[in-house]
């Protein structure tokens, strides 16, 4: 007894030695992402250590459902230490929707530093607690939800940094919020994970790269002993996964965190960073969308849309890329906050794209760039220093779009919108609102519950509709309110932001050839825009500017023509943001949207 007393003793002088040297080394306001060499060493005996554990040790006794990150939230978190400047824009956009937890070891200069730089405190709350880094993503908790929408619960894993004070944030957190907090932190439900590398879809998919199986594996230094089976295991009892795509780490992503280079938009839109032709990780980035594609559908059972936005090279070393001593620039690496989307940004040559990219992707959303150069050269950006805590009383609706074009033959065609709305006091009423693109209001139609599916939702729009907006985009959004009173819409952005479609009568009359609205240029615009048009057959036609909202901004041109004709506006005369050019004639409408930078 007395030698393993002495052993004992001995691994604790040890490790005690590891951490004063680390932090000789590494102060808490400065370390990186990525292991550093001080703490590989401290791996094994950091690890073998049973730290204080506050939270429940075992699954949840009712089904679980990990939010997803487009979902209403309550508070968004933030670490105030390294990259301050980056951390108070995040704040300072981040009030005007949720409440922002600001952990730190001194409220009063933090508050200093934010009300010097104009942000506005009334949605600040200060929490003092330790911390070693910044990287609140990969060490804070997880948000589920039992029974799909009844009690939040925070789920904390294994972190893989030997960082103890960055592993005491949930505990922190659990009682600042009063989440209760689940923790898989022990034999033999202990996970070691990472935030950075967890997405998911809200309904039981979650997406990481195989850092997960590697961390997890016998010949990892944490401990684990754990089949990819045993991680479906433990993710499907303590945060609802029923389906988890992992992907292969990528060759010059040096941390192989998943939201480096993808970004789930909703249920089945990936958003993935591309690079040139056989350039740095493009090639296995390609490969994995490739596999998704082909192994793997949305939970609607469609494909999943895949978009792509292009990754800056390194201004900063010859415009080069990771493959070439360039520092991992990425736009994936954004958060969500209710109605606004923060994403990092670097220089404006390519940011610009970006930004276009993300509006057209996220209607309606209050899409902020922010500068993360800085915290890129540490190889985290915007999602990795942003955590949140999820709404207490959530009111979930998941739909399906309708999208692009809808063929119709006769009157006996119409449209579905079928919905999956929950909430834990039952719900009162749901409404789908449409209009055309050239109407200014939106017009109501009442959903009725689906006859043996409880908790969907739907209503038709009608061929009297369909055919009276036949090749006018239809936009349009759900609206549902709770028994509770409670009411919320999908998307989270509406009416600014909505789901569009188009009507096509097949067969019938079809002014769709006769005239033309072309591409406008330049698109973003600034100056002087070219907007072409070709009318086949001399017709009367109204070309007009609208906002997003729908309210006519400028009409271009009222009369007949034939042939080509190019229109001018000068878009320096318009306020910076996204408009809608429409044409139209007495049966026909056709809109182009026009982004003024």
């Amino acid at each position: 007894m007395k030698k393993i007393y002495i052993k004992a003793i001995g691994k604790y002088i040890l490790l005690c030695l590891l951490l004063v040297s680390f932090a000789k080394v590494y102060s808490q306001t400065d370390l990186p992402i990525y292991l550093t060499p001080q703490e590989k060493l401290m791996m094994k005996e950091y690890y073998s250590q049973t730290g204080d554990r506050s939270g429940v040790m075992t699954p949840p006794v009712s089904k679980v459902r990990n939010a997803a990150e487009w979902e209403e939230i309550d508070a968004l978190i933030v670490t105030w230490t390294t990259y301050t400047s980056i951390l108070t824009e995040i704040v300072r956009n981040a009030v005007n929707e949720c409440k922002v937890y600001v952990v730190c070891t001194d409220s009063n200069s933090v508050k200093a530093a934010l009300t010097g730089s104009g942000v506005a405190l009334a949605n600040v709350r200060y929490v003092v607690a330790p911390y070693n880094s910044v990287w609140v993503r990969d060490y804070g908790a997880n948000n589920v939800y039992t029974n799909v929408v009844d009690s939040l619960l925070l789920v904390d894993w294994t972190y893989n940094r030997p960082r103890p004070k960055d592993d005491t944030l949930a505990r922190t957190m659990t009682k600042v919020s009063g989440v209760p907090l689940y923790e898989l932190t022990a034999t033999p439900n202990k996970l070691v994970a990472t935030g950075g590398n967890w997405m998911t879809d809200g309904m039981g998919t979650a997406f990481s790269s195989h850092l997960i199986t590697d961390e997890n594996s016998p010949s990892s230094t944490y401990g684990q002993n754990l089949t990819e089976a045993d991680i479906d295991s433990l993710t499907k009892h303590y945060l609802g996964i029923n389906k988890y795509i992992m992907f292969p780490t990528l060759p010059y992503d040096g941390i192989h965190h998943i939201d480096m280079h993808v970004k789930l938009l909703d249920e089945e839109t990936l958003l993935w960073g591309q690079y040139p032709t056989g350039t740095a990780d493009g090639p296995q980035i390609e490969a994995n969308i490739a596999y998704v594609q082909s192994n793997f559908s949305s939970i609607f059972g469609t494909p999943y849309r895949i978009k792509r936005i292009p990754m800056p090279p390194d201004s900063s070393y010859s415009y080069a890329y990771p493959d070439n001593s360039g520092y991992y620039l990425t736009y994936t690496n954004g958060v969500f906050v209710n109605k606004t989307f923060l994403y990092p940004t670097y220089y404006k040559q390519y940011d610009s794209v970006a930004q276009r990219i993300y509006q057209e992707n996220l209607p309606g959303y209050n899409v902020v760039p922010i500068n993360c150069y800085q915290s890129i050269t540490a190889s985290g950006a915007i999602h990795c220093i942003t955590h949140c805590i999820a709404s207490k009383d959530p009111l979930l609706i998941v739909h399906k779009p309708v999208r692009d074009t809808i063929i119709t033959t006769n009157s006996s065609n119409q449209v579905i919108i079928k919905a999956y709305i929950k909430h834990r006091s039952g719900i009162q009423s749901a409404k789908v609102y449409y209009k055309s693109g050239i109407m200014s209001s939106y017009q109501a139609l009442n959903m009725q519950p689906v006859a043996g599916e409880p908790d969907y939702w739907q209503t038709t729009i009608p061929w009297p509709i369909l055919a009276r907006y036949t090749h006018v985009p239809i936009n349009y959004y759900i609206s549902a309110t709770a028994n509770s009173g409670k009411s919320q819409v999908r998307p989270i952005t509406a009416p600014t932001g909505y789901w569009s479609f188009t009507a096509d009568e097949a067969g019938g009359v079809n002014e769709f050839n006769n005239i033309t609205l072309g591409k406008i240029y330049p698109n973003p615009a600034s100056a002087i825009t070219c907007i072409p048009v070709e009318v086949t057959n001399k017709t009367n036609i109204t070309l007009d500017v609208y906002d997003i909202v729908g309210k006519k901004i400028k009409n271009i041109f009222t009369g007949s023509f034939a042939g080509k004709k190019n229109f001018f506006i000068n878009a320096s005369d318009l306020a910076k943001g996204v408009y809608m050019v429409t044409i139209t004639s007495e049966n026909y409408s056709s809109t182009q949207k026009l982004i003024v930078k």
